[in-house]
């Protein structure tokens, strides 16, 4: 119980974190988000390092729908090693009003909301960059546990257009997944 509640309290500051904003030119999403071709999920591939994914491998994140204005998040992931003890962190998030479904608040610990940024979407679904207009937080999920390195390249060099500082991220290791 100690262990999830330290977890729960990390996840939570980095969710606030996550919400900061910094001194950067707006952030542009994609224009819209169908929400029914999002669900379902997806396989970390790169991130910006971050506090509550320390000690991550095989990390996932799973949508479904609660309801008509909610969405369950579940990201999983395998603690110290692709062998290691699986460890779930539950959410919700929600459609920010007038974003087309591309900007998202997610919360995993009340009262906190953080925000979850479509910067880019694959047509069919198959991969995406997410981030955060704070310029802190950035990933890229795929519907596979690995990505083509020219797709990843391409979404890094957008995200670099974006304002996002790229020399820091890290590939996440998917090695249970071969």
């Amino acid at each position: 119980m100690k262990r999830i509640l330290k977890y729960l309290s990390m996840l939570s500051a980095g969710i606030f974190l996550f919400s900061c904003g910094g001194n950067y030119p707006p952030l542009e999403t994609v224009e819209s988000v169908d929400i029914q071709r999002y669900l379902g999920k997806w396989y970390e591939i790169a991130l910006l390092p971050n506090r509550f994914e320390e000690g991550c491998f095989c990390t996932t994140a799973e949508y479904s729908l609660i309801d008509d204005e909610t969405i369950r998040v579940i990201n999983s992931c395998n603690k110290e090693s692709a062998d290691g003890k699986l460890d779930q962190a539950k959410g919700k998030a929600f459609v920010v009003e007038g974003s087309n479904n591309a900007k998202l608040k997610v919360q995993f610990f009340w009262p906190f909301k953080g925000d979850y940024w479509i910067l880019e979407l694959d047509e069919d679904y198959k991969y995406v960059l997410v981030g955060s207009p704070s310029r802190k937080y950035l990933w890229i999920l795929a519907r596979n546990p690995q990505l083509d390195q020219d797709i990843i390249d391409n979404l890094l060099t957008t995200a670099e257009q974006k304002g996002f500082d790229t020399s820091k991220i890290i590939y996440a290791d998917q090695s249970c997944y071969k």
